[in-house]
């Protein structure tokens, strides 16, 4: 197969995408100090928000309508035990993606939004939990898909989660000071390093909370309505 015949524009828009998303929702990260001393940490929030959910909702909707384009690189999907790995991948992604360890009403701005310094919960299983989430999803979809757009578009998620992860350590460190620097030695990027060193003693109890029930009902409701928001972004003409 020719080179040009597989790689389709639609690689090229997803780079875009990407590109866009990860400019977007680091630029205004690095940004929050500046613009809450302005506008305040409330107002901040919500442009965070009105920036960022759209162009998130424009990268889902766009990467499963065109998820089989291009070079289809390997077929696994009829292999037994694959769709349950899968979906498995997905769950765990789920509870190191979602924010358990952020006060919800801070991020709807309900609440001050604050920056914590935490080392509890799924801290202590890793500093970084929504890139290992990241890439745990990324790993389990392009697995099924086996396709290089989905390749592709799991290649930029990964670097632009690695990247936040060197971005997110230097503003906390400009925040919290040696308080940050502490942390991050009792704390690890790679999951349960730190446990596994002796630094971090992991605590079951801190994940009997409600956030982690909902984080279930959650997946459950996603597994129910998957074949639903599949047919829904496909009424979109992208």
């Amino acid at each position: 197969m020719a080179f040009s015949s597989w790689l389709t524009s639609s690689h090229w828009v997803m780079l875009g995408l990407l590109l866009g998303f990860a400019v977007a929702h680091s630029g205004l990260a690095a940004l929050r100090p500046w613009g809450e001393q302005r506008i305040g940490p409330r107002l901040y929030r919500i442009l965070f928000a009105l920036v960022s959910l759209p162009l998130a909702v424009v990268l889902i909707i766009y990467f499963f309508n065109h998820r089989y384009d291009g070079l289809q690189l390997w077929q696994v999907q009829g292999v037994p035990g694959i769709q349950s790995l899968v979906w498995v991948l997905s769950a765990i992604s789920f509870l190191f993606l979602y924010p358990a360890t952020f006060n919800l009403l801070e991020i709807a701005a309900i609440q001050k939004p604050q920056v914590h310094l935490f080392e509890t919960g799924i801290i202590r299983i890793t500093r970084h939990p929504q890139m290992v989430g990241q890439v745990i999803w990324c790993v389990a979809h392009t697995l099924w898909v086996g396709t290089s757009f989905t390749l592709l578009t799991s290649v930029g998620l990964v670097l632009h989660h690695l990247f936040a992860v060197w971005h997110g350590d230097k503003r906390m460190q400009t925040r919290y000071g040696d308080a940050f620097e502490v942390a991050k030695a009792r704390t690890s990027v790679i999951p349960f390093l730190a446990i596994l060193q002796g630094r971090q003693t992991l605590k079951w109890e801190e994940f009997v909370r409600p956030a982690y029930l909902g984080v279930t009902v959650f997946v459950l409701l996603l597994w129910w309505g998957h074949p639903l928001f599949i047919t829904a972004t496909g009424t979109v003409n992208w």
